[in-house]
């Protein structure tokens, strides 16, 4: 949520980067200053009311004290007047602030300077691109092919017992979902990031925090009874271990990893960019949190990136890390890299890692601070990453290490699968 001070002090600056962002509703800006200023006159208009209030029972207790019980009764009147005007502000100023508070969360994060504008992914900006695409014979099968061939992924079964987007993973194929997930954490804990096993269901105010409410709530299951939510990834539950707590600074960064399960309910297509493992409705990710000083917050998103990209390399798949443009961000993110991998069979592009900084958007509606070197209470930065999201990653390594042998397993998966090929 972006700060009611910053909008009111910047308007212009607000507009520019919102239209980075292609965010229609721009007068939502103006409405919210406008509110706000209602918002202060009538805290002003109550306090002072309440002022008088205080004055006038002060002045009855004095008259009273002096015999003067007339008089005390006409005060006593004007006093009973300044109380009902003061409550009449109170319930006015609580409905000013409600719809201020509708309002204001409308608005998206402001976009990063690096941003490019741009609309659509089409227009995300290609940074950098790494490893040597495999050649493969022109009769190289598609990762869905393949599972079914060696028996190591049913995606009928799994629409069998739960509907489609949900498979079944066996044999080899589960062994290797179970290896990715423990040498994705065995990494994060090589380079600081402290492990966590946090609920894969979250209450309200978590997924407000995070910003998945009231944004993405579509995109979410919802075990109505409870009124809980799935998590879409670990970054809420994570990320929320810190709502309405003071921080202290010398902690910085703070550093978290954690292994969910992952549900999304993303609207169906059809077609091969969707088959498979391409979009799933569960699927495994370890995500990567970090709370961090303002003043880093760019410095880590690089560092993070960075991680992840090392990641990719160690399961030797060629990769790519592309900026995202204003119109293909999240409405929480001031920047995004994303990074691909190639996957040979499909001969495309696949998304396999989201890196952001949020700036204090998260903080803001978490009410994560800390007191900085002047001991004022200060927001800080929230990032978050995967390293990695389990279904794509291994779609390529299906793909891409296809030989007349077997699915060769990359040599840093070796001790954690126990075998070297999926025969």
């Amino acid at each position: 949520m972006l700060q009611l001070n910053y909008i009111r002090e910047n308007r212009d600056k607000v507009i520019e980067r919102l239209g980075v962002k292609n965010f229609k509703e721009l007068g939502l800006v103006d409405e919210i200053i406008s509110l706000d200023e209602l918002r202060r006159k009538t805290q002003s208009e109550s306090d002072s009311l309440s002022a008088e209030a205080n004055a006038a029972a002060k002045q009855i207790g004095d008259l009273m004290r002096q015999g003067k019980k007339e008089e005390a009764e006409t005060v006593k009147s004007l006093s009973s007047g300044y109380k009902e005007q003061v409550k009449q502000l109170t319930e006015k100023l609580s409905e000013v602030e409600q719809e201020l508070h509708n309002k204001i969360v409308q608005l998206p994060n402001l976009p990063h300077s690096s941003v490019p504008a741009g609309v659509t992914a089409e227009d995300n900006e290609v940074i950098y691109t790494a490893g040597d695409v495999p050649s493969l014979d022109e009769d190289a099968l598609p990762h869905w092919e393949l599972a079914a061939k060696y028996d190591i992924i049913d995606f009928e079964l799994g629409t069998k017992v739960a509907g489609a987007g949900f498979p079944v993973y066996k044999g080899k194929g589960a062994r290797l979902q179970r290896a990715l997930i423990n040498f994705f954490l065995d990494q994060a804990a090589e380079v600081g990031y402290k492990e966590v096993q946090v609920p894969i269901v979250v209450n309200e105010a978590s997924g407000f925090g995070t910003g998945q409410l009231p944004d993405k709530e579509g995109q979410m299951y919802h075990v109505g009874q409870d009124d809980l939510y799935l998590i879409p990834t670990a970054e809420v539950p994570v990320t929320n271990m810190y709502r309405d707590v003071i921080v202290k600074a010398e902690d910085f960064p703070i550093r978290h990893c954690a292994y969910t399960p992952c549900f999304r309910r993303e609207a169906g297509s059809y077609g091969a960019h969707v088959r498979g493992l391409n979009r799933l409705h569960q699927f495994d990710k370890v995500e990567a949190v970090q709370i961090v000083h303002p003043d880093q917050s760019y410095a880590v998103i690089e560092e993070m990136c960075k991680y992840v990209q090392g990641l990719l390399e160690k399961l030797e798949l060629p990769y790519r890390v592309l900026r995202l443009c204003g119109g293909d961000m999240s409405f929480t993110a001031a920047l995004t890299y994303d990074l691909e991998v190639y996957s040979t069979a499909q001969k495309r592009w696949l998304e396999v890692s989201s890196v952001s900084n949020f700036e204090t958007y998260q903080a803001n509606r978490l009410k994560v601070r800390f007191k900085n070197e002047e001991g004022k209470m200060q927001l800080a930065h929230t990032l978050n990453g995967s390293a990695l999201a389990l279904p794509r990653i291994v779609a390529s390594l299906l793909e891409n290490n296809q030989t007349g042998k077997g699915i060769k397993v990359p040599a840093a998966l070796v001790p954690y699968t126990g075998f070297e090929y999926i025969d």
